[in-house]
């Protein structure tokens, strides 16, 4: 291989090392954003099943879940993101949820039978 080749791979290697880790810093920016919208958005479904407890009502409604998967598969479609793993991703989260809901439900019969 010709010197001024070896120079110039080596250079589009370095650039491709350095685009490669802004990428990276980016990815864990988003990743730590997520986190945190993740967070708050499970204590805003704490509060729902508290309050689904205190009313009676049962820890999973599937007429809004499969509302929220409708929504959000088309929010997905028009963000270019697969609609068929933003469905699993928020079934993943749902599911979530209904267990903590049933956990504040179980846990209060606890305590109210005490």
């Amino acid at each position: 291989m010709a010197p001024g080749r070896e120079a110039n791979d080596r250079d589009d290697t370095a650039r491709a090392r350095e685009l490669l880790a802004q990428e990276r810093r980016s990815i864990d920016n988003i990743d730590a954003a997520l986190v945190h919208l993740l967070a708050e958005r499970f204590a805003h479904t704490q509060r729902v099943g508290v309050l689904k407890h205190a009313h009676g009502l049962p820890p999973a409604d599937p007429s809004r879940e499969q509302e929220q998967i409708t929504h959000l598969r088309s929010l997905a479609d028009t963000a270019g993101l697969d609609p068929v793993f933003a469905e699993a991703f928020m079934r993943f989260i749902v599911t979530e949820v209904i267990r903590h809901h049933e956990r504040i439900r179980d846990e209060g019969s606890d305590a109210e039978s005490a």
